[in-house]
């Protein structure tokens, strides 16, 4: 694969962890508590999307390795 491929991969498999509790939103497993399939990218959650654990909204959470 070229490089281009692998960062889009990368992008893509990026996990976010909610701010207040610690939980890590990874796209591999989705959030099936929440109904949200495995491969659904961070940013193409819904706005309204709130941590599975604490309520937390979207806005508390930042990309995480």
């Amino acid at each position: 694969r070229c490089k281009k491929d692998k960062v889009l991969i990368d992008r893509i498999m990026e996990k976010y962890k909610c701010s207040v509790c610690g939980f890590i939103y990874n796209p591999e497993e989705g959030d099936p508590s929440s109904g949200i399939e495995p491969g659904i990218e961070f940013s193409e959650l819904p706005g309204n999307y709130i941590c599975p654990v604490c309520g937390a909204g979207k806005d508390e959470f930042f990309a995480y390795d």
